[in-house]
This record gives C-alpha cells, sequence and structure tokens, in this order.
C-alpha cells in the first residue's frame, strides 16, 4: 500500500490545472452534498462535497455547465472563464401557501465526493422515526445496530462491523466525545430534535480527530446559530404508550452581522415502572433527564469562533419491582443511576486565504462527568475530567494537492469508588490517569475527482502506554460519473478502561476479575466499497457493496464463557477479528415512494483463553426492508421499516440442579417492525407511529429474576427487545427565518 500510494503521488503530482470552482446550495442558504456538476454533451463531471463545494476543469470545447440533484430544478450555467468563481442556489420546487415541497430530498446519502466511504444521515431521515435520541436515530441505517446492553438498567450500546460500540469514535461536530464514563449511556444524551445530521464513516478514517477510531467514527452535527436555514424557534412535543414524555425546544437569536446565539432545551420523563412480562423487574427504567445547551457564534471574513457550554442531569430508576401485582417484602434489587454531566468547547480559526481554503484553527474543549450508580448493593462511582485540544493548520496548494498538519493533546482523569460484590463493605478506590500528546500530518490528492488519495501518519505519546504511531491511508477511483470504487487501510488504537466502559455488567452475580497491565488495544482494519448509480426508466438506482476485515493485535478481552459466574477481563492471547459484507440498494419507483434495502454478513470471531469461537450476542446476519411515500404536495408522509435480525452464539451457559441448562447455547432470528405517518402544515406537523409492531420479547431476559441475590442472577444475557409493542404521537412546529 505504502509504495503504490507514493507512486500515485510522483505520478499525478505535476497535473496542474485550472479550475472553475463554486458551492452549490438550496433556496435557504443550506449547502447541498452529493450535487451532480458537469460540462453539456461531455462525460466529464464531479459532485459536490460536503459543503457544497466543486471544482471542476473547463474544457474548451463547452461552455456550458449543468448542475442537478433529486428533488430540485436543474440549472444550467455559461461559463467563460477556466478560473471562474460560482454560487450556485438550486430551486426546489412551486411555492404553495401549506407547503413548498414537490419532489423529496435523499435522508441517507452517500457522499461521492469523499475519499472515505461516509453515509449522511439528513434531518429529513431523522424525521422518519420517533428519533428521541441518538440511540434511537439509526432504526433505518443498515450499517450501525443498537440495542439493549442489559435488561436492568436501559443501557444501549451500538455496533458497527461487527464490534462494540467502544471502538466507534464518537464525535460531536468533529469533537471526540461520550469517552470512557459516558460510554454506556451517552446515546441518550443527545436529543435528536438538536441533530441537524449524522456522518457514518466505516472502516479507519482521518487521522485528524485521533486514534482509536478502529472500526470507523459517528459525528454528530447540532444546529447552529449562524447558518440562514437555523430557525427562529422550534419545538418537538412527544408522548408514548409507555409513558415517556419529552419535550424539545430551541431558539435562535441573530444579534447583529456578525455575532449569533442559540439556547437548547430538552427534558424527558418515563414515569411508570413497566413490568411486561411479569418477572417482578422493569423492563423500560424510569429515566429523568434536564439537558440544556447555550452556543455563539462570531463569522468573521478572516476570524470564525465558536463556543458553547452544555449542562445535563439524569436520574435512572430501575430494577425489582413488583410480581403478578403484589410488591416484594423485604429487600428489593433496586438499580440506580445519578449522571450530572457538563461541557465546554470553544473553536477558534483564522483564514489566510480563502480561495486556498489555508486557515489555522485551535479548538478546546472540557468535560466533567459525574456518574453514582448502585446494582443492589454493589457500586460504582466515578468523577471523569477530560481536557481535549488540537491546533489545526490546512491548506490546499492547488486543486488538486492539499495538506494538513496539526498538534493534539488528551487528558482523561477517572476518580472511582467501587464494590463489585453484594456486600456491605466500604468501597474500593482508585484513580486512573493518562496524558496524551499527538502530531499528524495528512496529505489528499485529488485529479479530477477521477483519482483520490489520502494519506495520513500520527505519532502519539501516552504516559502509561509510551509513543506508538497510526498509518492511514484511502484511496477513491471514480472510471465515470456511475461507479465509484475506494480501499482503505489503517490503524487504530485506545485505552480499555474496563469499569468505566463496562458498569452496567455489575448487574448479575457474576464476580468481576480484571487482570493487570491490561495493554492498549490495537487493530488494523481494511476495507473496499464500491458504489454504483444505475439510470433506470428515468431515475437513479442506487447499489453499494462493502467489505471489511478488523484485525486486533491486542485487545482486551470481556470473557463470560470461561467460568459462566464469571466476567474477566484480560489481553488477548490468540486471534481477535470479525469479516463484514454488506450490499445496500435504494430504488424511487415512482414519484414520492423510495424502497431501500440491505444485507448484512458477519463473522466475529475471539480467542477465549485458548479458545476460538464466535463473538457472542453478535448476530451472523441482519436484514433491513424500508420504504416512504409523500404524496404529491408533501401534506402526507408515511415511513415503514422492516429489520431481520439473525441469530447468533449466547455466552457458555451451565446446568441447574434439574440438569437443565441456564440458557440456550444460542439464540433464533426475529423481526421487528416499525411504522410511522406524518401530517405536514406550513409551520408545524403531527406525526404517529409505533415499534416493534411485531411484539416480539425476548422470553426471560432477566436469569432467575425471582432471587436477586442469589448466585444465579443475570440481567446480561440480552440478544433481543426487552419490551413488546409500543406507540408513540408527537408534534412538531418550526418558525423558519424567511417566515413572514
Amino acid at each position: 500500500m505504502k509504495y503504490m500510494i507514493i507512486g500515485l503521488f510522483l505520478l499525478f503530482a505535476g497535473n496542474l490545472y485550472a479550475q472553475v470552482r463554486g458551492t452549490v446550495k438550496d433556496s435557504t442558504g443550506e449547502a447541498i452534498p452529493g450535487a451532480n456538476v458537469f460540462w453539456m454533451n461531455t462525460g466529464q463531471g464531479v459532485t459536490t462535497k460536503e459543503d457544497g463545494s466543486f471544482s471542476i476543469v473547463k474544457p474548451s470545447k463547452s461552455h456550458m455547465l449543468i448542475i442537478s440533484f433529486i428533488g430540485f430544478q436543474n440549472d444550467t450555467i455559461h461559463v467563460s472563464s477556466k478560473n471562474q468563481q460560482l454560487d450556485i442556489v438550486l430551486r426546489d420546487g412551486v411555492e404553495l401557501n401549506e407547503v413548498n415541497i414537490v419532489t423529496r430530498k435523499l435522508g441517507t446519502m452517500k457522499l461521492r465526493s469523499s475519499v472515505m466511504n461516509e453515509d449522511m444521515i439528513s434531518s429529513a431521515e431523522l424525521s422518519r422515526a420517533a428519533c428521541c435520541n441518538l440511540g434511537e436515530s439509526f432504526v433505518t441505517n443498515p450499517s450501525v445496530d443498537v440495542s439493549y446492553s442489559d435488561a436492568a438498567t436501559g443501557a444501549k450500546q451500538i455496533k458497527l462491523l461487527g464490534l462494540s460500540g467502544t471502538y466507534v469514535q464518537m464525535l460531536t461536530e468533529n469533537i471526540p466525545n461520550y469517552r470512557g464514563a459516558a460510554s454506556p449511556y451517552g446515546l441518550g444524551y443527545v436529543p435528536g430534535p438538536w441533530m441537524q445530521s449524522i456522518q457514518v464513516s466505516k472502516g479507519t478514517s482521518s487521522v485528524k480527530n485521533g486514534y482509536e477510531a478502529i472500526t470507523g467514527q459517528i459525528n454528530v452535527e447540532f444546529k447552529k446559530p449562524q447558518l440562514p436555514e437555523a430557525d427562529w424557534v422550534s419545538a418537538n412535543l412527544f408522548a408514548s404508550t409507555t409513558n415517556r414524555y419529552e419535550a424539545n425546544a430551541d431558539a435562535t437569536l441573530k444579534i447583529s452581522k456578525r455575532w449569533s446565539t442559540s439556547l437548547l432545551a430538552h427534558y424527558e420523563n418515563e414515569t411508570k415502572a413497566h413490568d411486561g412480562n411479569d418477572d417482578g423487574f422493569v423492563d423500560i427504567p424510569q429515566v429523568e433527564q434536564y439537558n440544556v445547551w447555550n452556543r455563539w457564534a462570531y463569522m468573521g471574513d478572516h476570524y470564525v469562533f465558536q463556543a458553547g457550554i452544555k449542562a445535563l442531569s439524569e436520574t435512572r430508576i430501575s430494577g425489582q419491582a413488583n410480581h403478578g401485582g403484589t410488591m416484594h417484602s423485604g429487600d428489593l434489587y433496586k438499580v440506580g443511576i445519578d449522571t450530572e454531566r457538563y461541557e465546554f468547547f470553544t473553536k477558534n480559526a483564522y483564514i489566510f486565504n480563502k480561495e486556498k481554503n489555508t486557515n489555522l484553527a485551535l479548538i478546546l474543549s472540557t468535560t466533567l462527568h459525574n456518574q453514582d450508580a448502585t446494582y443492589g448493593r454493589k457500586l460504582y462511582n466515578v468523577d471523569q475530567t477530560n481536557v481535549y485540544a488540537s491546533l489545526m493548520f490546512e491548506t490546499e496548494f492547488n486543486p488538486q494537492n492539499s495538506f494538513s498538519a496539526g498538534l493534539s493533546f488528551n487528558y482523561d482523569a477517572y476518580d472511582q469508588h467501587y464494590r463489585l460484590e453484594n456486600n456491605t463493605d466500604n468501597p474500593l478506590k482508585a484513580f486512573e490517569k493518562e496524558a496524551v500528546p499527538g502530531a499528524y500530518v495528512q496529505y489528499t490528492l485529488n485529479l479530477n475527482d477521477k483519482w483520490m488519495v489520502m494519506a495520513g501518519l500520527r505519532g502519539d505519546y501516552s504516559n502509561e502506554h509510551g509513543f506508538f504511531v497510526t498509518p492511514r491511508a484511502h484511496l477513491k477511483y471514480n472510471p465515470n460519473d456511475y461507479v465509484n470504487f475506494r480501499l482503505s487501510a489503517g490503524k487504530g488504537y485506545r485505552t480499555n478502561h474496563v469499569l468505566a466502559e463496562n458498569n452496567y455488567l455489575l448487574s448479575s452475580s457474576r464476580k468481576v476479575e480484571i487482570a493487570k497491565n491490561l495493554d492498549m488495544e490495537e487493530a488494523w482494519n481494511y476495507g473496499a466499497s464500491v458504489s454504483t448509480y444505475i439510470p433506470i426508466f428515468g431515475k437513479t438506482l442506487n447499489v453499494n457493496a462493502e467489505y471489511y476485515y478488523t484485525d486486533f493485535l491486542k485487545q482486551v478481552i470481556v470473557d463470560m464463557d470461561s467460568n459462566p459466574h464469571e466476567v474477566a477481563f484480560y489481553n488477548l492471547n490468540g486471534r481477535s477479528y470479525s469479516h463484514v459484507f454488506q450490499v445496500e440498494a435504494s430504488y424511487p419507483f415512482f414519484k414520492g415512494f423510495t424502497l431501500t434495502g440491505a444485507y448484512r454478513l458477519t463473522d466475529a470471531k475471539t480467542t477465549y483463553k485458548g479458545v476460538r469461537m464466535e463473538k457472542p450476542l453478535t448476530s451472523k446476519y441482519k436484514g433491513l426492508l424500508t420504504a416512504s411515500y409523500q404524496t404529491p404536495l408533501g401534506i402526507w408522509q408515511f415511513d415503514a421499516t422492516l429489520q431481520l435480525n439473525g441469530g447468533g452464539r449466547m455466552p457458555a451457559p451451565y446446568e441447574l440442579g434439574d440438569g437443565q441448562l441456564s440458557w440456550e447455547r444460542r439464540y433464533g432470528s426475529f423481526e421487528q417492525l416499525s411504522l410511522q405517518v406524518t401530517r405536514y402544515f406550513r409551520r408545524w406537523s403531527i406525526y404517529v407511529g409505533g415499534e416493534n409492531l411485531t411484539n416480539f420479547k425476548q422470553k426471560n431476559p432477566i436469569v432467575d429474576a425471582a432471587n436477586p441475590w442469589g448466585s444465579n442472577f443475570d440481567s446480561t444475557m440480552i440478544w433481543g427487545p426487552v419490551h413488546g409493542a409500543k406507540g408513540y404521537i408527537g408534534i412538531r412546529f418550526n418558525l423558519a427565518r424567511n417566515s413572514e
């Protein structure tokens, strides 16, 4: 790979062309990524980047540039100069009193212009489901799985490329976030109505944001007060049949031409304890959360400044409640988790040359995360402090060659008090800290968007693990406008904070064994994908196929097999890997209707004390079918999602006194159906829907629920839904800046 990249650099470094450059936006000023830009009567074209920008070589015999995108009217522009700058606005239909939608924008888009394999989930896609928080935003996404970690706490985890979400780097506006103690419950800390879009990058990623991404990155972009499309006021009210209520509101104030600010607020309350299977344990925990965020922006000609401060308070109550309608007597098994979280960030950028995108940026972020958790008589209390700084320089030597370099610093401190057994002993204390300064360089070669190569290298030094190097490389080839090929290879590292990231496993009687001197985790990731855009009957069939291989050199094993009454954490001795193959197709069969289908195969195996086995609680396959229809005037929208979740292996069971197994060795496949109907009005909409309408529930998700203080109690053997069908209703309202 190294010699191929060097050869490409030498081959193409001399290809310098004059470029026509510009941006493509909609009527509100929002950038349109993935728009087609091509010269009339030629095969020469490009697609716009994530920020709507493009650059294209002007041929000598063509002067008419055509810009098109699904859901917008085509635009044709006469271009006379080879170095012309264009600002293009596409119109999206005829405006009516009630609505102004005549064709639909895509909800999930493959970013054609990106050298990495990236999907962008837009706000239109997020509104297709209840989407009350980040953990509920991937219902219609075939790549990201979200499931409960256990049946007691309500913690949700994501899986990408067949591996735990701890191997996915979580970012908020390209700042590493929700690490360590926040990872078990962090998906619930991001309200859905706050999000503008989500970018999912699979496989190895850019070295700019650090060394931690092993299976990919998920970056959340929030509503920003400085954007032209920011609403003056918007709100979202939600209620479900499980007695969950939410209220979201945000307001934007344009103080001056340069300054703007916004305030975002969120409140949720799951007011009632539910025990649908009558086992005496709550199926859905009672959660009350307050979340508020104030952010500011200054947009100068050369200096740009953003800052924000967030505060979150959450109480989570679960555990033993009742049995058969009768309250238990004696000592109830209770789960209680109280969280206080505070975040502050600031971004500063000075733009030296707009044409060459030459800028210097400084990002500073501080997070304080305080959690007090009890699991029966076990407890885990942690105060985590994180400080992050990144200084980045970027420039484009010319449209073909761009360069980025930077310095970074990350500091984590964990002040922990814990009791790992159900006794009344005084809690143990532990203090962990890690400081990691680092530096990186990254070079991108773009030859007319036909060939793109991005190579990056970073070096970091951990006071706990020493110096390590992270190489990453991406290659994209577009032989024509209809096919994109991508290859990627790179390394990733992460420090495992065992109790902070896995304390939900304390909701069982399992003994916890943690080996000393745990290594830093280290893995290679290799990926290949092809995206095709096939014109059929005047519409475009999108087909994507991809394969990823993750190979661990070092890993901290979470072993629930060697001893069914124990969970052990120790260093890998043997092989651990995952193979993932996925194919996805989407086609708009008729006006307003789009059907998407996807299928994924996963082969993930790990060596547990000398025995290589399938990773437990990991489905072998997944199928997804989504259908969406919007009426011609955009007044009604109907969405349906059907998931087929394949079976997998359970952790090793043990024999009960009567000779029966504590649980089956494998679990089977199951289906889930979600539906939603939305009625749009000029400034508001109402939506009604249902989740898990197949009403599938895992039978007896809690092992020995009748005896939570006994040696067999375990709430972590979760592979399916723990609650049945539920319905919901919601109202959205927005007052746009351009409203009369």
